[in-house]
């Protein structure tokens, strides 16, 4: 007999959601008026960034999208993560589905007046995770298989032949963020392509709370990337995580944008 999962409660999520949406203050532009459509959990998540060569990484943005620059220079990330709780407004989340470890890796963005993120990779835990939020969002999801334990989290793609392993122990919390470790992660849409379309995503949270990390050992190949990846990151950070509201995605044609 298959295991059960019991109905899970989103009351405390809804109170948790309506504060969200009253705080306000220290984002770069407005909520949506429409209603969100998802809620989702980002949490224990890693941050590496590194400085990148402009030539370099325009060859992995469409051109339509701006490259947004820090002090003049182009920055990517690796973002490691546990993704949890995701669902849609008014039905609970399944764990089987909604509760996957997640690696990220991507650049910044401008587009529409609005500062965003781009993937350059997206690459889930689980399966079946993978291909409903793929199918879902339309976002570039596909499987790894990934293990983390609270010092230590790997991902390896044999397809891909894509691997990572960050070897890690948390510091202090830091309370005044850097220009640059706002710049980084204050983030509140993304911006992702496919033939046709730049599908704009909405998104909501607090400000993450991050604290110091101090890398033990850090492997990372991609074979595609690796001109990006020069040294070691030049910043490092965790996070317990947010709880985030999401958007449904607007579609602009690639036509409009004259590129």
């Amino acid at each position: 007999m298959g295991k059960r999962f019991p109905p899970l409660s989103i009351d405390n999520e809804e109170m948790t959601i309506r504060e969200l949406l009253h705080t306000t203050q220290h984002r770069p532009w407005e909520i949506p008026t429409e209603t969100w459509q998802f809620y989702q959990e980002w949490n224990k998540a890693i941050f590496l960034h590194w400085p990148v060569d402009l030539s370099e990484l325009k060859k992995f943005v469409p051109e339509e999208l701006e490259i947004d620059l820090f002090d003049g220079k182009p920055w990517i990330s690796v973002v490691a993560f546990t993704m949890e709780k995701i669902r849609p407004k008014n039905l609970p989340s399944f764990p089987p589905i909604s509760d996957f470890d997640e690696v990220n890796i991507r650049t910044y963005v401008k587009s529409n007046h609005k500062t965003g993120v781009y993937f350059l990779s997206m690459e889930g835990g689980k399966k079946l995770s993978c291909q409903v939020a793929k199918s879902i969002s339309q976002l570039p999801y596909r499987f790894s298989r990934m293990k983390r334990t609270a010092n230590r989290y790997t991902s390896n793609n044999t397809e891909f032949k894509d691997k990572l392993d960050i070897q890690f122990t948390i510091g202090k919390e830091i309370t005044q963020k850097t220009r640059l470790q706002t710049w980084l992660t204050e983030r509140y849409a993304l911006f992702q392509d496919n033939k046709k379309w730049i599908n704009e995503f909405e998104i909501h949270h607090l400000e993450w709370p991050i604290n110091e990390m101090n890398l033990k050992e850090l492997i990372i190949d991609y074979q595609r990337f690796n001109q990006l990846f020069r040294g070691e990151p030049h910043s490092s950070q965790y996070s317990e995580g947010v709880k985030v509201i999401a958007w449904g995605k607007r579609k602009k044609a690639k036509t409009e944008y004259g590129g």
